[in-house]
């Protein structure tokens, strides 16, 4: 492991991944290998800005300084290739919130969401808790790669009426990049037929070799009809800290967004998250580098343990998250995938009806964001298992 990434045992700490499994899986005693955050400590520059703050002992209310937003500003530009100008920054505190917000800013109760199953849970929550429904377009799979079903989304677009979709980039679970000509086809179909879009990018920095990520906002003039999610917190495992971005072109939409923000009060974060988030964008990038290269060791490992012993089993390519999808079709039916899974093998997984419902009861995501050791034990624990 490389020298910039610190392992540790999580027990104790009170991390939602490690010691809320009882409360979650009603075991204690399994694996955590679930919840999309990293076993890593988080960057030295990010420990060290906070613990220069913490020492200072003065809390008060916080300025938030211009190198906060300049951070952020060139992070894009130079890695992301997206001239973010100043005014179209919200501050949000984090990607689910915003996605409820957006619900209620972009549509009217009743109005049709679309989102592309297998996709993060909260897009469901997002759309059903606002009274809002749901039109679901299957992502085409072909064995275990991801494509859109353009044609299909196309004829739900126009038949459901819809008002907004809900795009995530990277996505989560099925690990796809998705590609300049797929964002393009996509946001074309919903200019068309006037369709607001949301862009979830918030894995758009866990990018492995040999892929790009490409943000929608930078495939053509779509600025009047899309909204950006993005984050440090995914990136530099900070998600406790609490702050995320919403990147919104459109002046409209911006005052449209302010008018919730404002009712609920809602405009500003806290001290620690805006030195954290600022440090990592300045200076967490070695550190990045290294972690990416830990995830795409650790998803070799799987993939080989499981076509060696269980090679039925796909995994579907990783091109970006820390996130394996792993369908487990040929080996256990929905009804017992648990038993084997968790029960047998000791493993806290997410299972992949949280992410689709029935369609996915057969498959697991696997989080690859901590040690090689543990990817391989989680492996022959689920081997064994099985076999």
């Amino acid at each position: 492991m490389s020298s910039l990434l610190r392992y540790r045992d999580r027990w104790g700490t009170d991390c939602l991944k490690w010691d809320d499994m009882e409360r979650v899986f009603g075991d204690s005693d399994l694996l955590p290998m679930w919840v999309a955050d990293m076993d890593f400590e988080a960057p030295e520059c990010v420990k060290e800005a906070i613990v220069k703050y913490a020492a200072d002992g003065l809390y008060g209310y916080y300025r938030v300084p211009d190198a906060y937003y300049d951070a952020f500003i060139a992070w894009e530009k130079n890695y992301h290739n997206y001239d973010v100008k100043r005014e179209w920054i919200q501050y949000v505190p984090g990607v689910v919130p915003a996605l409820y917000w957006l619900v209620q800013v972009l549509t009217s109760v009743g109005d049709h969401v679309a989102v592309m199953p297998p996709v993060y849970p909260p897009f469901y929550s997002a759309v059903k808790d606002n009274n809002r429904k749901l039109a679901k377009c299957p992502l085409l799979n072909e064995n275990g790669k991801y494509t859109m079903d353009l044609e299909r989304f196309e004829a739900l677009v126009s038949d459901k009426q819809v008002k907004l979709f809900i795009l995530c980039s990277p996505h989560n679970p099925a690990g796809r990049v998705w590609s300049e000509q797929e964002l393009r086809a996509v946001l074309e179909i919903c200019r068309r037929y006037g369709v607001y879009v949301v862009a979830d990018e918030i894995h758009q920095d866990l990018i492995m070799s040999g892929h790009e990520q490409v943000s929608a906002a930078v495939v053509g003039d779509y600025g009047d009809m899309l909204v950006t999610l993005t984050s440090a917190t995914k990136t530099f495992n900070i998600a406790g800290c609490q702050n995320a971005f919403l990147v919104i072109q459109d002046e409209a939409i911006r005052k449209r967004l302010e008018k919730i923000t404002k009712t609920i009060h809602a405009e500003e974060g806290n001290a620690f998250g805006y030195i954290a988030v600022q440090a990592a964008y300045e200076g967490g990038r070695e550190w990045l580098d290294d972690l990416l290269q830990q995830v795409e060791i650790n998803y070799r490992v799987l993939k080989t343990e499981l076509a060696a012993h269980l090679p039925q089993a796909v995994i579907s390519p990783l091109e970006g998250t820390y996130l394996a999808w792993v369908d487990m079709r040929a080996y256990l039916a929905p009804g017992e995938i648990k038993a084997v899974v968790q029960d047998s093998a000791g493993l806290a997984v997410n299972f992949g009806n949280l992410f689709g419902g029935g369609d996915y009861a057969s498959y697991i995501r696997i989080n690859l964001a901590t040690r090689q050791e543990s990817v391989e034990a989680a492996a022959k624990r689920l081997i064994d298992a099985i076999k």
